[in-house]
């Protein structure tokens, strides 16, 4: 049985999993690098591991240390998260090599659904729809014409990609030959894979998830369906559960089909399968996420399960913990992505020290910073998730304003006020969604703004009590310098 976890990851997801790791009384093992010793997730394990590296990524991406460190502690299994290695096939067999359990689906799997056109392929062989498209195979003057045969636009997508990378959007023929060697360079940079395909672009499309749990014997279940339409740049900003207006029969269409793939693939563990959805209805098979996404909790609300309890339960070999006709929803849930960036000045990352940080009280909240921590451009600029839950979507959009409302940071610039204006746009509460609603209201959530007074920074600060006791405590300047004078 499983009784201790090592998480090779850091910030809010690892957060997450320690927490549930300490209430099934497991012993929780998180790593970190000299940049983050300060972090909570360090704080809240019951041992941290150091790990070094040249760069603080570089420490989170060496499975040799990882490994090495799971051996030291003596756990019994590696929780990988999301991102750094959680789909990295060479990770999940070193894990497996050393005796421990990888949480998450085998390598083959993850190889599998790694590959872009192999898993387009594999789709496609389940009757899961598929969009039309035309693959590199080494001759490029094929795949031009194969390519072109589809019809403009199309879509340049990388085999090996992810977060908009290796993907260029070509409308004509004459930009088809250059937008390919564009893509093809930019994945070989990215990835090391320099393999691309061209597929009918679907403009202004929803993009819609579903949430599967698998046995690895063939049982298969899905928790509904996510709505992540709210995106910027291929990057997820706002995700909610159950999608707003989705016709019934699409909706069940959907999670059938990710059903029907998982299951053939005899998936085990936590994944997701995306998808693209037509303003006529028609959905396309996107990608398979095989790890735990970072919108999960919307599931969890409105389903009501744990689901790094199941992960855990899964690869400990206890099998589903439910059948498919025990999964119900109930009310609507919404996630926000706090990031340290400005949206004001075209979304530029933002470093800065944690100095007043105020959590919302009537939200759930992943978050993997706290006051005093310093954020660098080291990482990933998100910082913590925002989730409400209500017994309708607007109930839950009203909480959801109300949270950003009360949210505090200050001493890192963010987008919580963006966030906010987009909970309360006429358009996003009416569930009218599509991946291009950023740029179609870009005028209503971006108004020109004046930065803060100083004076005006300043008063909020000394209004806070937390801030007042770090001033008080700051000794006064010649006890600070001791016997030196100038």
């Amino acid at each position: 049985m499983i009784a201790s976890v090592l998480v090779a990851n850091r910030g809010e997801i690892a957060c997450r999993i320690l927490r549930t790791v300490r209430r099934l009384g497991m012993r929780g093992i998180a790593v970190y690098h000299f940049a983050d010793r300060n972090a909570p997730h360090v704080a809240m394990a019951d041992e941290a591991l150091e790990l070094t590296g040249s760069v603080p990524t570089a420490a989170y991406l060496d499975q040799a240390q990882i490994i090495q460190a799971c051996l030291r502690a003596g756990v019994d299994s590696v929780h990988p998260g999301y991102g750094f290695l959680a789909e990295n096939a060479a990770f999940a067999e070193a894990v497996a090599a050393a005796g421990l359990v990888f949480v998450g689906p085998d390598a083959d799997t993850i190889r599998l659904m790694g590959d872009k056109i192999a898993s387009r392929n594999f789709a496609r062989a389940q009757n899961v729809p598929v969009a039309p498209s035309a693959t590199d195979e080494g001759d490029p003057t094929a795949f031009l014409r194969q390519a072109a045969a589809i019809g403009f636009p199309l879509l340049i997508k990388a085999s090996a990609g992810g977060g908009g990378k290796g993907m260029k959007i070509v409308r004509s023929a004459d930009e088809l030959q250059e937008n390919i060697r564009v893509a093809a360079s930019e994945a070989l940079r990215y990835f090391g894979d320099g393999r691309v395909y061209a597929e009918k672009l679907v403009e202004a499309p929803r993009h819609i998830e579903v949430q599967v749990l698998g046995d690895g014997e063939g049982s298969v279940i899905h928790l509904h369906e996510r709505e992540c339409s709210i995106q910027r740049r291929h990057q997820k900003v706002i995700e909610e559960a159950p999608a707003p207006r989705l016709p019934p029969s699409v909706k069940n269409a959907i999670c059938d089909a990710a059903v029907r793939l998982a299951t053939a693939a005899r998936y085990r563990n936590a994944g997701t399968i995306e998808f693209i959805l037509g303003a006529d209805g028609a959905f396309y098979f996107l990608e398979m996420n095989t790890r735990l996404q970072v919108e999960h909790p919307v599931t969890e609300e409105i389903v009501g399960l744990d689901l790094v309890e199941e992960q855990l339960r899964i690869a400990d070999g206890k099998g589903l913990s439910r059948r498919q006709d025990e999964i119900r929803i109930s009310g609507h849930s919404i996630e926000v992505r706090i990031c340290a960036e400005q949206p004001e000045r075209d979304f530029r990352p933002a470093t800065g020290v944690c100095g007043v940080l105020r959590w919302p009280a009537d939200a759930r909240v992943e978050a993997g910073v706290a006051e005093g921590q310093e954020v660098t451009a080291a990482f990933d600029s998100m910082l913590a998730k925002i989730i409400t839950t209500g017994s309708t979507r607007l109930e839950a959009a009203d909480r959801m304003k109300h949270a950003l409302d009360e949210f505090v940071l200050l001493g890192v610039p963010n987008n919580a006020d963006y966030l906010a204006r987009i909970v309360a746009h006429e358009a996003f509460r009416e569930g009218r969604l599509d991946t291009n609603f950023l740029v179609e209201h870009s005028a209503d959530l971006l108004p020109a703004q004046r930065a803060p007074e100083p004076a005006a920074i300043l008063a909020a600060l000394m209004a806070d009590a937390g801030f007042r006791r770090v001033v008080d405590d700051v000794p006064a300047l010649h006890a600070a310098i001791g016997r030196w004078r100038n």
